[in-house]
């Protein structure tokens, strides 16, 4: 089915993944709105809400929106709906791209960490999710789409960075529920994980390291691979946990290596992939746990 003149609201979408979704859904003819708390550039997270929605309005595909917007605030999030219904007379596609990430341990995550993580992915999910779903039911073609990982609740996701992993997994657990709760109304709830790390500019603020970098994934992986899971039936199509290789490979892309750096030899695992991913996939990826 064809995203042209479809609406999009995102939440995050500022650099990064939700970035490079955002514009290979504009590129495909949809309307994006880029809900995003980044007014001025973080010293090490270049971007903003708009130079985002600059750089898809400049590429003459599709509209692009920005919108000043905080999905930890019910407000705000009531507000960023409204505008961007107000300028696209509806909303057809929740993506819930935004996150937060501390790789802590139990010891050393303050609170306040622990709340930001879950107010973020978890509540910030389900939040966006509740406040678009009225108008997802009057849409022809009802996509929820979370960057989430699949519930696989092996010990070692847990061990080193629970407060995450609980936060992440919140994300899933909106999609294993929604998804049947909303069967009966047509709207597909979807979730989306690499199978590799993914470059970007928060992956490498937290691991510190651009030749670590080398061995992720360019994010226009996930961008492709989110494209082709919205452009399928939302009344079929719906409670998957989809792995972004595997759904590349279901649409016929042979050469996954047009997503790799110049040179990589060797990819990196990305978090919470369950080992018969990395049985069934033709990729040589190192596991780092």
């Amino acid at each position: 089915m064809s995203l042209a003149g479809k609406t999009l609201f995102m939440s995050g979408g500022s650099r990064g993944i939700g970035l490079a979704i955002a514009k290979a859904v504009a590129a495909k003819g949809g309307n994006v709105a880029i809900a995003a708390k980044t007014a001025e550039p973080h010293p090490k997270l270049p971007g903003t809400v708009f130079t985002a929605a600059d750089e898809i309005n400049a590429s003459g595909a599709g509209r692009a929106l920005p919108v000043l917007c905080d999905i930890r605030s019910e407000e705000q999030v009531d507000a960023a709906i409204a505008q961007t219904v107000e300028a696209f007379g509806g909303i057809d596609i929740c993506v819930n791209n935004a996150s937060a990430i501390s790789l802590t341990d139990t010891p050393s995550t303050p609170m306040k960490r622990y709340d930001l993580m879950n107010e973020v992915n978890a509540r910030g999910t389900y939040l966006v999710s509740q406040k678009a779903l009225p108008y997802l039911k009057n849409s022809s073609h009802p996509h929820i789409l979370n960057l989430s990982p699949p519930l696989d609740l092996q010990p070692k996701w847990f061990k080193n960075h629970v407060a995450y992993t609980i936060a992440k997994y919140g994300m899933s657990l909106c999609v294993l529920g929604m998804a049947e709760e909303f069967k009966s109304e047509g709207i597909a709830v979807n979730a989306l994980w690499p199978i590799t790390a993914v470059d970007t500019a928060a992956v490498r603020n937290v691991i510190g390291d651009d030749k670590m970098a080398l061995m992720c994934r360019k994010p226009e992986i996930m961008a492709d691979a989110a494209v082709a899971i919205l452009q399928r039936d939302p009344s079929t199509c719906t409670g998957n946990f989809f792995i972004d290789e595997e759904v590349l490979i279901e649409e016929g892309v042979s050469d996954l290596s047009i997503y790799q750096h110049e040179g990589t030899t060797e990819l990196m695992a990305d978090f919470f992939v369950p080992d018969e991913v990395f049985e069934r996939s033709p990729t040589k990826i190192v596991q780092m746990l």
